[in-house]
C-alpha cells in the first residue's frame, strides 16, 4: 500500500511517499498554495495520487508544544478532511512538532546547505520525516505481539 505523507503550510504543501511496501518515505515535491485565496494544490494533489496509486494520507499536525491544538493544526485538520472528501480515501495524522526544526537542523549541519536552497526543500523533507516516523510507527505496531 503506498501513503502520501503531507507537510501542510499556509503557502505550500511538502508531499512525500512511501515505497510499495510502506518501509521508506521518499520526497516527491512541494506543492505552492495560497490559503487566503483558497487554493489548496488540489489539481496537483490529484495527479500525484495517481500517478504513486496513493491509498492513504498521513498530514502532519502541529499542536503546539503545551499539546494543546492551535490555528495551524486546525487548518491541517481541514486540510486532511478536505482531501479525505475529495479523494475518498483515509486520512491518519501524526504529530510533528519540530519537525521543520529538525529539518532545517539536517540541512544546515548534515548538508551545509545555503539558506535559500532549505527554503525551498524544507517543506518536502519535513513530509518525509512525517511519513517516515508514521511508517515507523505503524511497523513498531505490527511487531508487537498481539495478546
Amino acid at each position: 500500500m503506498r501513503i502520501m505523507g503531507l507537510d501542510v503550510g499556509s503557502k505550500t504543501v511538502g508531499v512525500a511517499v512511501s515505497d510499495l511496501l510502506g518501509w521508506t518515505a521518499q520526497g516527491v515535491e512541494i506543492i505552492r498554495i495560497n490559503e487566503d485565496q483558497e487554493e489548496y494544490g488540489l489539481e496537483r494533489l490529484a495527479q500525484l495520487v495517481k500517478k504513486y496509486q496513493v491509498e492513504k494520507f498521513v498530514v502532519g499536525f502541529p499542536k503546539n508544544m503545551n499539546n494543546s491544538i492551535g490555528e495551524r493544526a486546525e487548518k491541517s485538520r481541514n486540510y486532511g478532511n478536505m482531501i479525505a472528501e475529495k479523494f475518498n480515501l483515509p486520512v491518519d495524522y501524526i504529530d510533528e512538532r519540530l519537525t521543520t526544526v529538525q529539518a532545517s537542523r539536517m540541512l544546515i549541519e548534515e548538508g551545509d546547505v545555503s539558506r535559500q536552497k532549505r527554503h525551498q526543500v524544507i517543506d518536502e523533507l519535513a513530509a518525509v520525516m512525517i511519513l517516515q516516523n508514521y511508517l515507523d510507527r505503524l511497523s513498531y505496531q505490527n511487531s508487537q505481539p498481539h495478546n
